[in-house]
């Protein structure tokens, strides 16, 4: 008799990005999931990055480069001035939140000099260890936690934190809708930003995100991202235990299968 595959017949939602959840949906999908895709946040760069630019153009002056997103690592890479550029941004001392941050990376030919263990901003302010007097330059997201540049500076670190990109709420897509309008199993959460966003696109059409159909468990990559959906009322039921979407996928597993 075949093995059924883990997820088979499970409806469960991806609100990741265009772009990044591709992945994601291709692998719930090999392990017999139909995976419903619905995009609630776009990622803009801001229309000006002279700060970004200029930070670019003394990338000397810096200890570390710390980077808390894989689109922190596109967006900065394409701003880098050509000629000098990557090969100052490889002479410096590169961190990475999480492997799919030091992918980015590697795939520009660059080496993180660290990836934490634990792939949230304490994890990463742990591995630094001590930062006292160094210059450290934090490209990211507009609307960020704190905690890391406030923490880094607190132990004498002098942090360049240059907001960089937001995320922002896309237009639904209407099948998508009609798919959890007839029932989901799982809705997944990859970062607090996608918990803002779906709540406030399912109340404009007309659905309770904590009453849906199917009574779909809350699905969360991590720690920051299940604090968010709490806070917004959910009862996070599936949490990774390594903060990844591979993770996320195994965590649903095991759910599902505990069942």
């Amino acid at each position: 008799m075949p093995e059924t595959k883990p997820l088979a017949g499970k409806r469960i939602l991806v609100t990741r990005p265009s772009g990044r959840a591709e992945p994601l949906l291709a692998r719930l999908e090999s392990l017999g999931a139909e995976a419903i895709s619905l995009p609630v946040i776009r990622i803009e760069p801001f229309a000006d990055l002279s700060r970004l630019d200029q930070a670019l153009a003394r990338l000397g002056t810096y200890d570390w480069v710390v980077f808390t997103s894989a689109q922190a690592v596109e967006i900065t890479w394409g701003r880098l001035p050509h000629s000098s550029g990557p090969r100052q941004l490889a002479g410096r001392r590169l961190a990475a939140i999480g492997p799919a941050t030091a992918r980015s990376l590697e795939q520009h030919g660059l080496s993180p000099t660290l990836v934490p263990g634990e792939f949230v901003a304490e994890g990463l302010i742990d591995a630094l260890g001590d930062v006292d007097g160094q210059h450290i330059l934090l490209p990211r997201a507009e609307g960020a936690r704190d905690v890391l540049p406030e923490t880094l500076t607190d132990r004498g670190a002098r942090v360049d934190e240059i907001p960089i990109y937001r995320a922002v709420p896309t237009q639904p897509d209407g099948r998508a809708l009609e798919e959890i309008r007839r029932g989901i199993d799982a809705v997944t959460f990859t970062s607090p930003s996608t918990v803002r966003a779906f709540g406030a696109i399912l109340a404009v059409e007309g659905l309770d995100p904590l009453r849906l159909p199917g009574n779909p468990a809350c699905a969360c990559i991590g720690p920051i991202t299940a604090a968010a959906a709490s806070a917004a009322g959910y009862r996070p039921a599936v949490l990774a235990k390594v903060y990844t979407t591979d993770g996320l996928v195994e965590a649903l597993c095991s759910f599902f299968l505990e069942g």
